[in-house]
């Protein structure tokens, strides 16, 4: 009964450490911080083609269902959150995680460069190549270390199948075919 209700506690603390953190931490640099550097007014496209619009709507839109449903399975399935302060319990390797490791910072990083190319500025480009460049380097320095020593050969595995970056064109099922 007492585990239960702890991992019930923990789940609890989880769903709300997450929501906070996704306020927090991918609001500011999608939301925020985009809205500082171009007031989310729209100039000219970058061609001139209105397709780079549609390219950078698609981006926006694909991205946002990625970063949800990657924080909502840090919660529920990991029993933690992205933020180091309450990390995950189990390594969360199913949804978008099972086509590239960082899903998040992969949403983040499109969904910035789709408001670059959807309000023509340049400068949101910039800042997304900078907010990539930031994501690696952390996660090299910080993550990757930190989840070989919580979570061993189990993260070994799924590093040599699923790539930091590139989605694989099939999932990851936890074993090579």
């Amino acid at each position: 009964m007492l585990w239960t209700e702890n991992r019930v506690v923990r789940r609890i603390g989880a769903v709300a450490g997450s929501a906070i953190f996704l306020v927090l931490a991918p609001g500011t640099v999608v939301g925020y911080l985009p809205w500082l550097i171009s007031g989310w007014r729209v100039h000219a496209t970058f061609p001139g083609f209105v397709a780079i619009r549609v390219v950078g709507a698609v981006l926006i839109a694909t991205g946002l269902p990625v970063l949800l449903e990657s924080f909502g399975r840090f919660a529920l399935q990991g029993f933690g959150t992205p933020a180091p302060i309450f990390p995950t319990q189990h390594l969360v390797v199913t949804g978008f995680y099972r086509y590239v490791r960082n899903p998040m910072y992969v949403a983040l990083v499109a969904m910035v460069v789709g408001q670059g190319l959807l309000f023509g500025n340049f400068c949101l480009i910039v800042y997304a190549l900078t907010v990539g460049l930031i994501t690696h380097a952390f996660v090299r320095a910080y993550e990757e270390p930190t989840l070989r020593r919580s979570f061993g050969a189990e993260y070994e595995e799924y590093c040599a199948h699923v790539g930091r970056w590139i989605p694989r064109l099939t999932p990851w099922n936890g074993s090579e075919n």
